[in-house]
């Protein structure tokens, strides 16, 4: 009988937590997308320029 009540108090201690959750608007959804692809395309252009440039230089020195 216990267990019960302790999967019932378990679901509204999550029902109450997910109350307080306050999800972006489309607007910033969009803006933190565009954000997130912008610094991915950009650091792999950076890694590639880096691996490009330290595989000259190895085989350079080889």
């Amino acid at each position: 009988m216990e267990e019960a009540k302790k999967k019932t108090s378990a679901f509204k201690g999550l029902k109450a937590e997910f109350k307080k959750i306050i999800w972006p608007d489309k607007k910033t959804t969009g803006k933190q997308t565009v954000a997130v692809i912008s610094i991915s395309v950009c650091l792999g252009l950076l890694i590639g320029l880096l691996d490009m440039v330290i595989k000259y230089l190895v085989g350079f020195i080889v």
